[in-house]
């Protein structure tokens, strides 16, 4: 059922105007409905005129007219008197019998059975009432037996009709709900391989560039260098911007196809046995890396691509952040845990190029490792001058 705003479309009733039964309906169906109960009540006064012997006529016109003045109220706040009081008309003259039916139908609908109940009662025993001092059609034990039987009907269908809305309403809300649900998991998983692509976007092609911008730097600090120094730091530059293209291609290639490959589900990424070639072309483009291997054991290969991208994080930041500085980068891998440990010294000018890095690749590193169960631990060294990013990473 509607409730007409004014100057505004119709909406659900609140849960406070199903309580209180308060109910106001367009006129578009309010009308024929009372339209209805006018010619149902024209039809029983008519009868009843007819049939009436020791009453006098005028007293069924008057309920007639009172039963269909109060009609409208029935859609109000004052719904159960209202419908009482067509009841009550009722043991006066069968001429408020439709109206005091749509009043019994009505609270039934709209209002909880512990309200409903004592109304039908009242209504059936007004046209008991009423069947012992008018004449009726029926003797009167078959009257009182149909007017029970009647009564009940309306109440059971009025309950049916709540029932139904209840549970139309509840599923309504459960589908909104899941719809909604799956509208969060959508956006969840979206932001999730946003997340996954940005960190493997970063772990690539920051490497890549930071080499390039490494090697493009000793370039320009020494463009008086021997032809064959400067031919080598051209051909790492080409080699660089060429694998850095590729890599590019590769995660769009993937994002097209809308598939993945490797440990995260996006690149092909290498291990622990490729951080020595990581440590190579650090050095390579002039940085100052020693590099210590220990442990044969063979981890999983995700455990062994985080913590390859420990490293290559770690000498990112360090070739960014503290240019010149001596690297150790240390790598311990046992039955069940890699350790994985960057460290620096500083360099000439850690303390101003520190200050500018986003941070957002030791996030991305820190998430990484998290999923995996381990730990990562990143900032100044507490010993000595410099930076150090060490991880745990566990594995069975």
């Amino acid at each position: 059922m509607a409730i007409l705003e004014p100057d505004g479309p119709p909406r659900l009733p609140t849960a406070s105007a199903r309580r209180t039964g308060a109910r106001v309906i367009p006129t578009e169906v309010l009308a024929p409905a009372w339209l209805a109960v006018a010619v149902v009540t024209a039809l029983a006064t008519w009868a009843t005129i007819a049939d009436a012997e020791r009453v006098p006529a005028t007293l069924d016109v008057v309920v007639a007219v009172a039963a269909l003045a109060l009609l409208p109220w029935l859609w109000s706040s004052r719904a159960v008197p209202v419908a009482l009081a067509l009841a009550v008309l009722a043991v006066v003259s069968g001429a408020a019998t439709p109206a005091a039916t749509a009043g019994t139908l009505h609270v039934a609908r709209w209002f909880p059975v512990r309200t409903a109940v004592p109304v039908a009662v009242v209504g059936a025993a007004a046209h008991a009432v009423q069947a012992l001092w008018r004449p009726v059609g029926l003797p009167l034990g078959w009257w009182v037996l149909c007017d029970v039987a009647v009564h009940a009907a309306l109440l059971g269908w009025g309950a049916y009709w709540q029932e139904r809305a209840v549970v139309l309403t509840s599923l309504r809300e459960r589908a909104l709900r899941a719809e909604a649900e799956q509208e969060r998991r959508v956006a969840e998983a979206r932001l999730a391989e946003r997340t996954r692509i940005a960190r493997e976007m970063h772990d690539t092609l920051a490497h890549r560039l930071s080499l390039l911008a490494a090697t493009a730097g000793a370039l320009e600090y020494r463009p008086d260098a021997p032809a064959q120094q400067l031919a080598e730091a051209a051909a790492r530059v080409r080699g660089g911007v060429s694998d850095a293209l590729e890599d590019l291609r590769q995660v769009v290639r993937l994002l097209r196809a809308g598939t993945g490959e490797g440990s995260d589900g996006l690149l092909p990424v290498p291990g622990l046995s490729d951080v020595e070639r990581l440590v190579a072309e650090a050095r390579a483009a002039g940085g100052d890396v020693t590099y210590e291997r220990t442990g044969d054991a063979a981890p999983p290969p995700r455990v062994a691509a985080a913590g390859y991208r420990v490293v290559q994080e770690g000498l990112t930041n360090a070739r960014r952040h503290a240019p010149g500085a001596r690297v150790r980068v240390v790598v311990d891998s046992r039955p069940g845990e890699v350790r994985v440990r960057v460290r620096d010294d500083g360099g000439h000018r850690a303390a101003t190029a520190r200050a500018a890095g986003s941070g957002t690749g030791l996030v991305g590193l820190r998430e990484r490792v998290t999923l995996l169960g381990g730990r990562l631990e990143a900032g100044p060294r507490p010993d000595a001058p410099g930076f150090a990013v060490e991880a745990w990473l566990p594995w069975d």
